[in-house]
């Protein structure tokens, strides 16, 4: 490792104040405000909402993927008692459509839906049973349509268009290095290539979509709803509804999970809209079945890949076409085939890359942002190739990954300079340096066969397990890319020894309302740091929570609000004293003068009485669009690394799995609270795994076949294995207090990592997951 790294565990660490006392500051475990809350059950989720004389929203959703709307009566539920409003396509007044990058979705589908949940109408009433009946006397006549489910047969152009934007989102190619006269790549003596599929997974957070929107008399509205996105999602609603942005206002109601699904609107639209066509509070919350129709998800894919190198294992040359189901409409899917495209080379060295990528439209339901974003895709690609190369050579994996880890200073595909940290070698060695339990089979203790595969259904017999060993890396951009202007406002006002803080960033269970305090009690030099509730009628943009970025760009704003608070008490407080003020600096949220003759003051505490306040807008370094021809551009601010070892046991005759440990090593730049970094880690590791083996939405002719958690498995308690890791810590230069974003990564490597350990102990090349027991299963 470089002299400038250091690897840490996640043991916690608490800050220090000048005087010795703990401040639960920066680099401490600091708790989370709402954590006892919520264990006790006492935290309000945005479905415990409840004003005096709301309506009950409920929306009727296409059961068709592909149908022409034929007639639509909505009269009978009109005429029910109890009920106040009905609305359709018809009752918008502003902009029929919205969307997350293009406005090409309906508020309510006029003449055709595109997908099985697609919104048709929407009621208020006066009781959850009312508005369901409601819905079901709304007569719909459809004539059904041939439904585009296949994303190669939507690439043909054949195929009719199912949206007048057409079938394809977003063609973006990749020609990098030494290319031949046909513009390819020129290959190497030895080659390796496979195709590799992904199916559809879901954020399954456990808090489905809800909300109250409650009118105002002056005809704007407020909307109080779980989200990842304030402002963003406050335009598209203002902008369907016909109302400047000022007349609508969203509240960040307690969220339960994201993940990136509630970037895009769900109920926004239909909430306001009824809320404002009855004069009443509307309030809408969905069930489980409603939210897997209800939001997008990741996006479904397949992934052809081809890499050659020469005899030694030096990497020469790669190939790639990407093609991602996008569903009925684009959400993300622009800015995710870019992730999956440029990403597809994994963190290493080429001399020349080719890369085709597509995301397309089909009558599947509509794929957005989910953790990892395109990279999770391509990751899983390019490891299991990345194994495939190095049985062909003879290499330890492992060794042909280090031969090859980019480093600071090398290209990317997109002939991006890598700047900053860039510590691959080093989270490789350190998750290959930590400790591996015994590559044997389990212990054949019948009294451990709750740990075997199959678990409580007792269904493994010890004789027939066996045990694999799996390792992979993976990497990812932080922060929005591609000449997006990303930026951040807070606000500090420092009183009486107390910091309030305003930001509008949505804390989805990522920490920000831990870290906002610690960034004030560090810089401020006080314990009472208030943070005030999240909404677009107090501050400017916080951005999105996705990305891995709000720690850069919110709490990049919030430090350098503090900063200014600090820099006004420290001018202030030199007037006062009669102290040059070149003499006096801040320094840990202390003053300290340059004589040292007067002893160290907090900064909280210098000024009694007197108020100081400063509003800042943050911004990172400015990124470039790819070029549409050749895909080269630096688009990029940063990057994080990652890499994780997995170990399985398998019961090849039944076809089941428990992955039995889990070993990572992680980029995080700087560590700023080790206990909720450990639970990112450990998060993400769960998820990844879920992707690995489990975790699949069903579609089968645009129809979700398993829209529940009793049939949408998920990792339980009971499959999670046991986790090490070390946390890299080389401080990125231009990242506020050296921290990279920390969400995303561990989703990254942990799903290749399972497979290749599965693979591992049984010798099959398993090329799609989630690997269902059918293609464990020995024949």
């Amino acid at each position: 490792m470089s002299p400038d790294t250091t690897t840490t565990t996640g043991s916690a660490r608490r800050g220090t104040s000048a005087d010795g006392n703990v401040t639960f500051g920066l680099g401490s475990s600091a708790g989370r405000p709402d954590g006892i809350p919520k264990v006790r059950g006492e935290f309000a989720f945005s479905s415990d909402l409840h004003r005096a004389g709301m309506l009950w929203g409920r929306t009727l959703r296409s059961p068709h993927p592909h149908a022409r709307i034929v007639r639509l009566d909505v009269s009978a539920a009109l005429a029910m008692p109890g009920v106040a409003a009905v609305v359709t396509a018809a009752d918008v007044p502003g902009s029929p459509t919205y969307g997350l990058i293009s406005s090409d979705q309906p508020v309510y589908a006029a003449d055709v839906v595109r997908y099985v949940g697609e919104a048709v109408a929407s009621v208020a009433a006066d009781s959850v049973e009312t508005a369901r009946r409601a819905c079901e006397a709304i007569v719909v006549d459809y004539e059904v349509l041939e439904p585009l489910v296949d994303p190669e047969r939507a690439l043909d152009p054949s195929a009719p268009p199912i949206h007048p934007d057409g079938n394809v989102v977003r063609y973006l190619p990749i020609r990098f290095g030494e290319l031949d006269a046909d513009h390819a790549p020129i290959d190497g003596p030895v080659a390796v290539e496979a195709t590799y599929e992904l199916g559809m997974q879901d954020q399954a957070f456990l808090g489905p979509e809800s909300g109250l929107a409650v009118p105002a008399d002056d005809g704007s509205v407020d909307l109080h709803v779980s989200t990842q996105f304030l402002h963003v999602d406050r335009d598209q609603v203002a902008d369907c509804l016909g109302l400047a942005p000022q007349e609508v206002r969203l509240h960040l109601a307690g969220v339960g999970g994201a993940f990136g699904a509630r970037e895009d609107v769900s109920f926004h639209v239909h909430g306001c809209l009824l809320a404002l066509r009855s004069g009443r509070p509307v309030k809408f919350s969905y069930l489980r079945d409603e939210s897997f129709l209800g939001h997008v998800h990741r996006h479904p894919g397949r992934l052809q890949l081809r890499f050659t190198a020469e005899q030694d294992g030096t990497l020469v040359s790669m190939h790639g076409r990407v093609v991602l189901d996008g569903g009925a409409y684009a959400s993300s899917s622009f800015a995710v085939i870019a992730n999956a495209a440029r990403f597809l080379s994994g963190p290493y060295r080429f001399r020349s890359a080719s890369v085709d990528a597509w995301v397309t439209r089909t009558n599947n339901p509509p794929c957005g942002a989910m953790r990892g974003f395109g990279a999770v895709q391509a990751c899983f690609a390019h490891e299991s190739l990345m194994d495939e190369l190095a049985a062909a050579l003879g290499l330890d994996p492992i060794e042909l990954r280090l031969r090859n880890a980019l480093r600071t200073g090398d290209r990317m595909i997109t002939g991006q300079r890598l700047t900053g940290a860039i510590p691959v070698r080093e989270v490789i060695e350190a998750c290959r340096d930590l400790p591996l339990p015994p590559i044997d089979a389990p212990v054949a203790d019948p009294a451990q066969r709750l740990a075997w595969p199959g678990g409580a259904g007792r269904t493994a017999d010890h004789g027939d397990l066996r045990r694999g060993v799996g390792f992979a890396v993976g990497w990812k951009n932080l922060l929005f890319s591609e000449g997006h202007d990303d930026d951040a406002w807070a606000a500090c006002v420092l009183e009486n020894g107390v910091a309030t803080l305003v930001s509008a960033c949505a804390e989805v269970g990522q920490g920000w309302v831990t870290l906002a305090q610690q960034i004030g009690r560090t810089l401020l030099g006080t314990p009472d740091v208030v943070l005030e509730p999240a909404s677009t009628a107090t501050i400017g943009t916080a951005g999105s929570t996705s990305a891995s970025r709000q720690t850069w760009m919110s709490g990049g704003a919030v430090e350098l609000a503090c900063n200014a608070v600090a820099d006004q008490v420290a001018a202030r407080w030199a007037a006062a004293h009669g102290v040059d003020p070149d003499e006096v600096t801040v320094r840990d949220g202390f003053l300290h003068t340059a004589s040292g003759e007067a002893a160290p003051v907090a900064v909280a505490d210098a000024l009694p009485g007197e108020r100081f306040t400063a509003t800042v807008r943050h911004q990172h370094a400015p990124t470039f669009p790819l070029d549409e021809r050749t895909g080269q551009g630096d688009c990029d601010v940063s990057f994080a690394f990652v890499a994780h070892r997995a170990v399985v046991d398998v019961d090849p005759d039944l076809g089941l799995v428990r992955v039995v440990h889990m070993a990572t090593a992680q980029d995080v730049g700087a560590v700023l609270n080790p206990l909720q970094t450990i639970g990112q880690l450990e998060g993400g590791i769960a998820q990844g795994g879920g992707l690995a083996v489990m975790e699949e939405i069903v579609v089968e002719g645009g129809l979700v076949r398993n829209p529940s958690f009793t049939d949408y498995l998920i990792p339980t308690i009971l499959d999670v294995p046991v986790v090490d890791l070390a946390l890299i810590e080389v401080p990125e230069p231009h990242a506020p207090f050296g921290a990279k974003g920390i969400g995303e990564p561990p989703t990254l490597s942990s799903t290749p990592a399972v497979v290749a350990a599965l693979r591992a102990a049984i010798g099959r090349p398993l090329r799609r997951v989630p690997v269902r027991p059918q293609d464990i299963a020995l024949d």
